[in-house]
């Protein structure tokens, strides 16, 4: 409503009298007004299309609108096809995955496994660039409630849940709405268990 209100204000701000031959003498400031509201009105619409499925930016409300229309919600990532038991998870680690993108099946392909089923982590958070900015993909680890395997760089307990942030820290950083789906998505999970917030691990440069 803002160009209109505009356009209104710019409309009013003189008095309208016709001139003595009865021809109204701001004719000519009226169509500027016009045309100034339609660039405005269609500018409005090309930044909206051009938006597509990057969140905006522009408040809380706009960002929980976009959260329900294309992320899904945070309750539905979490469900799995196991049944899950209160004691099953007793801590909470968040990771970087070292790249600039991915989603489950690309960090598969990249680890050299058989398949996006055999991602070793719980949970994927993507970064627009291989899934939605902020998506939670739920591995198929998850879906069965199995604990994460050790290995080489990680050696936490088989009550770990483990969260993959796609960014590698350095030239690619979580992006804002991968923090804020990551701290809701550790809330919940925190709620579901019975997880103390000092049982949760971030990276150490994560603000």
């Amino acid at each position: 409503m803002g160009p209109i209100l505009f356009a209104l204000s710019l409309l009013t701000a003189e008095k309208w009298e016709p001139a003595r031959d009865g021809t109204m003498p701001n004719q000519p400031r009226v169509a500027k007004v016009l045309a100034a509201l339609l660039v405005s009105m269609t500018a409005g619409t090309v930044v909206l299309m051009a938006l597509g499925d990057n969140p905006p930016s522009a408040g809380l409300f706009s960002l929980s609108k976009y959260v329900l229309s294309h992320l899904g919600s945070v309750e539905k990532a979490v469900s799995s096809r196991t049944s899950q038991s209160p004691g099953r998870w007793g801590r909470i680690e968040i990771y970087y995955s070292g790249t600039k993108a991915g989603n489950i099946e690309q960090l598969a392909s990249l680890s050299g496994l058989a398949g996006a089923e055999d991602v070793n982590c719980h949970f994927v958070i993507c970064n627009g660039l291989g899934g939605s900015d902020g998506q939670i993909q739920p591995t198929e680890k998850w879906q069965r409630q199995w604990s994460i395997i050790p290995g080489r760089t990680w050696y936490g307990s088989g009550q770990t849940i483990r969260i993959c942030v796609i960014a590698d820290g350095k030239t690619a950083q979580p992006t804002d709405s991968q923090k804020q789906r990551t701290q809701v998505l550790v809330e919940e999970l925190r709620r579901m268990f019975g997880i103390q917030s000092e049982s949760v691990y971030y990276p150490s440069d994560w603000r």
